[in-house]
C-alpha cells in the first residue's frame, strides 16, 4: 500500500476500502508561493506543499440517510483505512442528515483525473519580482515606503464517489496587496489585485496610483458624520455584494429570516432591487475568474451540501437587469422551497452597462462627493434588512467639482448592500478587483464603481 501515493490513487484506494452505502472522497493537493516586503525591501519568501483528504461516508437507515465527515492533512496511504473507518463510524453514530439526497451520478469523468497535480512555485514571480524591485526604487526616490505581500496558491482537487464520479479541478489563486506610506507614517494608501498568474499585475502602475493618493492626503480636511454622495470603488462594491451573496440562501428567505423574505410569506424573487440595469451573476467559466465547474463541498451548511458533491455548475444570474432572479439552493433546499437548484459558485460579477472608469466618474462629479479606497471590519447588524456596519480605511478623499482636493477623516458606515443597489445613480465600467475585507475567502470578483447619492457615514472613526 505504501506505493499508493498519487492523488487519484489515494482517492481510488479510499473508495475500495468503503464498507458503507456511499462514499465521497476529496483530495486537495495544495502548493503556495509568497513574497513579503516592508520599507521598500523584500523581507521573506517561501514555498509550501500539502495535502488534505476529506472522506464523507453515508449510511442508509430506516429513518433516513446519515453522513459522517472526517478531514485530515498530510495523509499517506497508510493513513487511509483509519480515516475511512473514522468517517464510517461518524456516519453510523449520527442521526439522519436533513440534507440527505442520492449521491450525484452520471457526470462525465475529467480526462486529466489521473494526471499529477498542478503546482506553483517561486517561478510564478519571475516577471513580477523585478518589476516590484523597480517600484521600490521609484518609491524610495519619491519619498514613500512600500509594504505588502504577494501570494499565489494552486489547489488541484480530485473528487471521487462510489457512484462513479471521477472529477478534477485545478484552481490558481493569486493576490497582491500594496501599501504606500509617507516616511512619518501619517499618510497611507492601499491597492490590491486579484490574479491567476501574476502576468497581469503592474507594480509600477500601482505605485503611481498610491503616490497620487499620498499627494492628495497632503491636505487634510475634517468632515462630520452624515450622508454624502460617495464613489465606491470596485473593491468596496465587491466586499458589500459578496456579503449579499452569502446572505441569499433560499431557505432562510422562505422562512422569513432575511432581506429577501417577502412580508407575509414567500420570497422577493421577481422584485426590482435596482433602477439601474444591474446584473449580478456567477459563472464558473468567466474569463479570468474561472472557478470549479462542479460542487466541491467538504461539509454541509446553509449554502452547501456534501450530498451535492460533483453536481455540475452553470452560469447563474442572481440579479438580472435590476430584478432579483435567483437565491442560492442545494438540491435539498430547492426541494423544500420549490425553487430551482442554484448552488453557490466561487466568483461574482456585477455588470451595470457603464463605460466610465473610476477616474472618469470622479471627473464627472458636480458639487461635493467622497471617494473611498476600501472598506474593512464589516459586520452584520440586522439580517432582516441586511444592514451592515464597517469602517473606511487607507484614504477617504473629498471631490469638489471633478477634482480631488484633499483627504478627509475616516468614518464608520451603516448601509445595506440591497438598499444601496436601489439608490445607486451610476455604475462604472466592470473590472477585476480584489475585495479587501473578504479577500482571504473570496478573491474572484469583477465589479464597477458605484455612485451613491446619500451613503450613510454614521460616525467619525479614528481608524487609518
Amino acid at each position: 500500500m505504501s506505493r499508493v501515493s498519487k492523488p487519484y490513487e489515494i482517492v481510488e484506494r479510499a473508495l475500495e476500502l468503503s464498507t458503507t452505502d456511499g462514499l465521497v472522497v476529496i483530495a486537495d493537493e495544495h502548493s503556495s508561493a509568497n513574497l513579503r516586503w516592508a520599507g521598500n525591501a523584500l523581507t521573506t519568501n517561501g514555498v509550501t506543499r500539502g495535502r488534505t483528504l476529506s472522506v464523507i461516508a453515508t449510511v442508509d437507515g430506516a429513518q433516513g440517510t446519515a453522513s459522517g465527515v472526517v478531514s485530515r492533512s498530510a495523509v499517506t496511504a497508510d493513513d487511509l483505512e483509519p480515516l475511512v473507518r473514522a468517517a464510517e463510524a461518524a456516519a453510523r453514530g449520527a442521526g439522519p442528515a436533513e440534507d440527505a439526497q442520492p449521491l450525484v451520478s452520471g457526470v462525465p469523468s475529467s480526462p486529466d483525473f489521473t494526471d499529477a497535480p498542478a503546482e506553483t512555485g517561486s517561478e510564478v514571480f519571475a516577471d513580477f519580482a523585478p518589476a516590484l524591485g523597480d517600484a521600490f526604487a521609484r518609491a524610495r526616490s519619491g519619498g514613500r515606503e512600500l509594504y505588502g505581500f504577494a501570494n499565489h496558491e494552486l489547489t488541484s482537487t480530485y473528487l471521487g464517489t462510489s457512484t462513479g464520479l471521477r472529477l478534477r479541478h485545478d484552481q490558481p489563486t493569486g493576490t497582491l496587496e500594496l501599501n504606500a506610506k509617507s516616511p512619518d507614517r501619517t499618510r497611507s494608501a492601499w491597492a490590491g489585485r486579484s490574479t491567476r498568474d501574476f502576468k497581469d499585475v503592474d507594480p509600477a502602475a500601482m505605485d503611481a496610483e498610491l503616490a497620487q493618493r499620498l499627494r492628495w492626503a497632503e491636505r487634510r480636511i475634517d468632515l462630520p458624520a452624515g450622508r454624502y454622495e460617495t464613489l465606491l470603488p470596485p473593491t468596496a462594491v465587491a466586499d458589500l455584494l459578496i456579503y449579499q451573496l452569502w446572505s441569499s440562501t433560499a431557505r432562510d428567505a422562505v422562512e422569513g429570516r432575511t432581506v429577501f423574505s417577502r412580508p407575509g410569506g414567500g420570497t422577493r424573487l421577481g422584485e426590482t432591487l435596482a433602477p439601474l440595469p444591474l446584473t449580478l451573476r456567477s459563472d464558473p467559466h468567466a474569463p479570468g475568474l474561472e472557478s470549479a465547474p462542479f460542487v466541491i463541498a467538504h461539509s454541509s451548511g446553509d449554502s452547501a451540501s456534501v450530498f451535492d458533491n460533483g453536481l455540475p455548475l452553470a452560469p447563474t444570474d442572481w440579479v438580472r437587469d435590476g430584478k432579483l432572479e435567483r437565491l442560492t439552493t442545494t438540491r435539498h433546499s430547492a426541494a423544500l422551497t420549490g425553487l430551482p437548484v442554484a448552488p453557490a459558485i466561487d466568483n461574482l460579477v456585477l455588470d451595470g452597462g457603464g463605460e466610465r472608469s473610476l477616474e472618469e466618474m470622479v471627473a464627472a462629479t458636480t458639487g461635493r462627493a467622497l471617494l473611498l479606497t476600501c472598506l474593512w471590519y464589516i459586520r452584520e447588524v440586522d439580517p432582516a434588512t441586511l444592514l451592515l456596519t464597517g469602517l473606511t480605511r487607507d484614504g477617504v478623499y473629498l471631490v469638489e467639482d471633478g477634482q480631488v482636493v484633499g483627504e478627509v477623516n475616516n468614518f464608520r458606515f451603516n448601509e445595506s448592500p440591497v438598499d444601496l443597489l436601489s439608490r445607486a445613480s451610476e455604475a462604472g465600467r466592470t473590472e477585476k478587483t480584489l475585495p479587501r475585507e473578504w479577500g482571504d475567502w473570496f478573491t474572484r470578483a469583477a465589479m464597477p464603481a458605484l455612485r451613491v447619492p446619500d451613503f450613510n457615514m454614521s460616525s467619525v472613526s479614528q481608524g487609518v
